[in-house]
Parts: C-alpha cells; sequence; structure tokens
C-alpha cells in the first residue's frame, strides 16, 4: 500500500509552518499574482525563498499556485512573473490554464506541474489528455465519485491523482463561479472571490417591495447556496484504496487554528490506517475534533453520489464550539512559555493546549505575566489581543502549538 501525501494550505509564512508543525507532508501557497486565493497574505519572492528553505529542510514539499486564468493583457505579466520564480526550487507548480501550461514550459521547461481542479478533471479521458501534455499530477474535480476516481487512477496509470478531502465547497463546478463578480465585481475566477454563496438571501417579489421570502427547498427543488463543507474522515481507507496519491485539505484563507486542527486529525487518522488497515477504526474523538472548528456542518460531497438535501446548509451562521486564543511562540530556557494572545482571555478560563498527535492537556488558567512594550512583566489577570504572556505549565508543549477554550459569548 502507498503512503498517500498529506497536502495542506498555506496562506502565509505562520500557517506554513503550523502545517509542517502538526504534520503535513507537503504544502500549498501562492504568490503575490496569478493565484486563486487573492485576499489571503501570499509570499513575496523573499518570503517564497524562505518557506522553501524552511519546508525541504523539514522534508516537506511545496507547491506554487499559478491556477488564475489570465487573459491577453495579463500574459506579459504573466511571463515577467514566471521568470522571476523561476530560479526557486517548487516542488511544482499548480495551473489549470492551458496558456499557463505553455508559457511555463518556455520559462522552466523541467518544472513538475500539477493541474488544478480549476480545470474540472471529471473523467479519465480528460485525466489521460492532461498526462500527454506533460502534466504530472492531476487533482480530481470535486464533483467525481469514488467509483469515478478508482476508474480513472486504474485508466490512466501513468500520472498522480490528488483528492481534496476537508473544507468548504464551492456551489459552482469546481470552482467557476460568476456570482462574485456579477455582485461585486471581484472575479473568482482571477482569485478575488467575496463568496457570496455564504451570504443570506431572501426573494422579493416585484408587486411587494419590502417583502422578504426565504430561498427554501423541498423535494422538488434545489437549494444551490450555503453548500456544507466537505469532510472525509470517515472515508480516509477508501479513498486510500482508490490509489489517489495525495490528500488535500482546502483552507488557504482559513487561520491556523483551523489548519492546526484539521491536520492533527487527519495525519493521526491517516497513520493509524496505514500502521494497521485492518483494525482501523473511525475515533470518535477526531469527530469531535472537527466539530470545535467554524464550520457549516459537514458534507461527503458527491463521493458516493449527488448529495442533493443532505449537502445543503439551511442557516447561513457558522458552526463553532470553540475560540482560538493564542499560540506558543516560544519556550524559555526558564521553561516559560512566550504565547501570542489571539482573542481575550483571563483568569479563571479553562483552557485547552493542543498539539501534533493529538496531543491535548487543559489548565485552569492562573494569573500570568503580561509583557509592555518593552518587554517589562507585569502581573495580570486578563490579557487581549495582540498582546504577549509569559506562562509556566505543568506539562510538555512545543512552540506551535495552539490554545483555545470553549466558546462564550463574551471574555
Amino acid at each position: 500500500m502507498q503512503k498517500p501525501e498529506l497536502l495542506a494550505p498555506a496562506g502565509n509564512m505562520e500557517k506554513l509552518k503550523i502545517a509542517v508543525h502538526y504534520g503535513a507532508d507537503a504544502v500549498y501557497l501562492g504568490g503575490q499574482s496569478f493565484g486563486l486565493r487573492n485576499m489571503a497574505d501570499n509570499f513575496s519572492l523573499d518570503e517564497m525563498s524562505a518557506a522553501l528553505d524552511f519546508c525541504h529542510a523539514k522534508g516537506v514539499k511545496a507547491y506554487l499556485t499559478i491556477n488564475s486564468y489570465p487573459r491577453n493583457e495579463s500574459l506579459p505579466e504573466l511571463e515577467e512573473y514566471l521568470a522571476q520564480i523561476a530560479p526557486l526550487p517548487f516542488d511544482a507548480y499548480i495551473v489549470a490554464d492551458p496558456g499557463v501550461v505553455d508559457a511555463v514550459r518556455q520559462m522552466s521547461p523541467g518544472r513538475e506541474l500539477h493541474l488544478s481542479t480549476q480545470a474540472n478533471t471529471i473523467n479519465w479521458r480528460s485525466a489521460r489528455f492532461w498526462q500527454q501534455q506533460g502534466i504530472r499530477r492531476v487533482n480530481l474535480a470535486r464533483e467525481m465519485s469514488l467509483d469515478n476516481i478508482q476508474e480513472t487512477v486504474i485508466k490512466v496509470p501513468e500520472i498522480e491523482f490528488e483528492a481534496f478531502i476537508h473544507g468548504a465547497l464551492c456551489i459552482s463546478y469546481s470552482g467557476r463561479c460568476l456570482i462574485s463578480s456579477m455582485l461585486t465585481g471581484r472575479d473568482a475566477n482571477q482569485g478575488e472571490c467575496t463568496h457570496p454563496c455564504r451570504w443570506s438571501y431572501h426573494l422579493v417579489e416585484e408587486s411587494r417591495p419590502g417583502e422578504y421570502f426565504p430561498v427554501v427547498e423541498d423535494e422538488n427543488g434545489t437549494f444551490i447556496f450555503n453548500s456544507r463543507d466537505l469532510c472525509l474522515l470517515e472515508h480516509i481507507p477508501a479513498l486510500v484504496s482508490s490509489g489517489v496519491r495525495s490528500l488535500k485539505i482546502e483552507g488557504r484563507m482559513k487561520g491556523i487554528n483551523y489548519v492546526a486542527s484539521v491536520l492533527r486529525v487527519y495525519r493521526q487518522a491517516l497513520d493509524e490506517y496505514l500502521t494497521n488497515p485492518s483494525g482501523w477504526r473511525c475515533r470518535t474523538e477526531w469527530l469531535e475534533e472537527l466539530a470545535k472548528l467554524s464550520h457549516r456542518g459537514y458534507t461527503t460531497g458527491f463521493l458516493f453520489g449527488q448529495p442533493r438535501v443532505v449537502g445543503q446548509e439551511y442557516e447561513s451562521a457558522y458552526i463553532r464550539s470553540h475560540d482560538f486564543v493564542g499560540v506558543i511562540d516560544e519556550i524559555r530556557d526558564d521553561g516559560a512559555l512566550l504565547i501570542s494572545v489571539r482573542n481575550r482571555i483571563k483568569a479563571g478560563d479553562l483552557i485547552e493546549f493542543i498539539g501534533p498527535g493529538m496531543r491535548c492537556n487543559t489548565l485552569t488558567l492562573p494569573s500570568f505575566s503580561l509583557l509592555g512594550e518593552r518587554g517589562a512583566a507585569v502581573t495580570a489577570e486578563a490579557a487581549n489581543p495582540n498582546s504577549q504572556i509569559l506562562l509556566t505549565v505543568p506539562f510538555a508543549v512545543e512552540a506551535g502549538d495552539l490554545l483555545r477554550r470553549e466558546k462564550v459569548e463574551s471574555a
């Protein structure tokens, strides 16, 4: 049995380091141009170089997204961008547009290319076509069923395949949506999606201005907005058995709490399955961990056929049971933890410290040392976001571990 790669999002350097800390085999990141997440922090050329050094020193691969659809007027800028990044030792570029493939072939002839889900590869003939164009790996469309995935892997054994296993789903065919362009002027296919499918909508009848009717569905209709989030944790055995070589987590726009929490679950689940396939069971604690994250309800998407009602979320609000409150930046020589505070905390809060391997410890927060602007420490009972504190805990932790607390209305 081949060990599939666990591929994680890296929206900026902090997220990249968290992804590596929590067990990613590879990360994907975007530059300042030609990716499909322009509103993520993304990476400058210098940051790309530093990211590659960090990843490769840890034995982790790094892929660069160049998966937008540039128009004619953008092609000179694309060529300039490709020339700038050509010396950087990315393990692969992730591309979607045939014109971008052609440009990369001219600028970096030996570069490994992976095909983005934006290319909508939905059948084995499409996969074979891309293989004939020199594509090394194809990220299959989210609309493919497990049976279709298995058939495609068998029919086109010359290349690798990648499948999304967790994260947001788009209401359009593998992301080719025009709603953002129409409502906001920001083009999703140029990396500027404002996610209007996540907004709350009502219908207004022309002769009844001011009367708003909710958009609903029954057995005769299809609800097209507010897709639930993808979660294929329980189906890791089927995905591994299908021959997919990379399991991909969506989320370059999401925070480090999401990256860490999802990775720690899938990392342990995948490793346990590879160690003992016949005895593998999906643990309740893994599902509970994913339920603590901000999400829109979970679905298996199209893996077992058309999702229909179970794939739709009728409430626009996200579900979240816990708040992310801090990250351990450093463990000092005296054992004190230097913690960056991300949400307000106070003495008496019950805090969870989470790390790789599903490591978790709890502590009722005592008084702590709050660092001032010049590094002076004063005893405090509360700390606000963007501050730093010093704290000693009676259990083992690592730099990069996160702190969270059960969600409260105010803290």
